[in-house]
């Protein structure tokens, strides 16, 4: 990822709206959300959670497919974990102590996609 891809992808999670409809596809994982289930689950009108979707879709960190009659959405886990490994890349600078987290943070969890 390089800084106008982390400015776009920051940009689009800058809105409480986006940034929850986000965590909540985060939490289902792989196998996503509807965008009725998703609007649920976030209390927002379908419509309203719409445009956020495609706005996160084009920073990268949506994707969608469709089943039968329904969209389901998805968190783009690789498009995230470029985001974090971008925000993170230069970190501690000789103090270890400051991020020794942060690791685990861009890794591939065996219980995260």
């Amino acid at each position: 990822m390089n800084a106008p891809g982390a400015i776009e992808t920051l940009s689009a999670l800058a809105h409480a709206s986006r940034l929850a409809a986000f965590r909540a596809l985060v939490r289902a994982g792989p196998d996503g959300l509807s965008a009725g289930a998703l609007a649920s689950a976030v209390g927002a009108l379908p419509n309203t959670l719409s445009t956020h979707l495609a706005i996160l879709e084009r920073a990268g960190l949506v994707g969608a497919r469709r089943a039968g009659r329904s969209i389901i959405y998805t968190a783009q886990f690789d498009h995230m974990r470029a985001l974090l490994g971008f925000l993170m890349a230069d970190c501690c600078a000789g103090r270890p102590d400051i991020c020794d987290a942060i690791p685990a943070l861009t890794a591939e969890p065996e219980t995260c996609p």
